[in-house]
């Protein structure tokens, strides 16, 4: 059955605005930062040093970083594309209860932090958390875990690249903007995402250990992103199968997840 002309063009026009807002206004449908601190390490028991870390294009980035006694090493947290720091609390309790130092610090524009959010500001913000680690903190690479969660895990990635961590672990991480833009608004061209964070690619180049954590009930991100991220990646590393929904799936897995995490670290880190 044939379209009337007139609807083809209506039709035609609606994909347009549709294509020109998705191109225009890309940064709101994937970063939702929240400005106020819910709460802090303090709240829940956690000694911690409040810190601010400079980037070279001016930005001015909100941090925690937690001290463990006689730590294993330092893990060095991305979380992922809401909310701000004061929302990984449970992550923070947990890697802290596991020995490790842990600094989590706010993208541009999250929390404390100024600036607007954007792809190459991530990247600038996590180099500069690391510079910090290794500058300010006197830590060895061979000592620093890179771990990032959802959008987290594409900067995290980004990173592991261009430096040598001990470790790095992916939880719930997509292979890319694109990738999941198609999964989501299939009637969309794949050159309409701007953003990136092509994780996919960057795999096959990582040399250091790479645990991959993702559960088959994530809404958001597709299980089958987690395999093929694995699959991507070189030995050594391995796949932990998580519970749960997409932000909660670490602690839907609970026990499982804390032994998994330890022992990778342990066994394939050396921490």
């Amino acid at each position: 059955m044939r379209v009337p002309m007139q609807y083809a063009i209506y039709l035609g026009i609606i994909l347009a605005c549709i294509a020109g807002w998705v191109w225009l206004f890309q940064e709101r449908m994937v970063y939702f930062p929240s400005r106020e601190l819910a709460l802090g390490p303090g709240d829940v028991g956690l000694r911690h040093d409040d810190l601010f870390l400079d980037t070279p294009d001016g930005c001015r980035l909100h941090g925690w970083y937690l001290p463990a006694s006689e730590a294993r090493g330092t893990v060095l947290f991305c979380h992922g594309n809401a909310g701000n720091i004061s929302h990984r609390l449970e992550t923070l309790t947990l890697l802290h209860g596991l020995g490790f130092n842990v600094l989590i610090f706010d993208y541009r524009g999250y929390g404390r932090s100024t600036g607007s959010p954007s792809e190459q500001g991530s990247y600038a913000d996590v180099l500069a958390a690391w510079t910090h680690l290794l500058s300010e903190r006197g830590e060895s690479p061979s000592r620093i875990v890179l771990m990032g969660r959802s959008l987290g895990a594409g900067v995290a990635v980004w990173l592991a690249r261009r430096v040598n961590p001990a470790a790095l672990v992916i939880e719930s991480g997509f292979t890319s903007v694109p990738d999941l833009g198609k999964r989501i608004y299939p009637f969309l061209p794949r050159f309409l995402a701007r953003l990136r964070y092509d994780s996919l690619s960057c795999m096959a180049e990582l040399s250091c250990p790479v645990l991959v954590a993702h559960s088959p009930d994530d809404e958001i991100v597709p299980y089958d992103m987690g395999l093929i991220l694995f699959g991507a990646a070189r030995e050594p590393k391995r796949f932990l199968m998580m519970r749960g929904d997409h932000n909660d799936g670490f602690m839907a897995t609970g026990t499982a997840y804390v032994k998994g995490l330890d022992s990778f670290l342990r066994d394939e880190a050396g921490l």
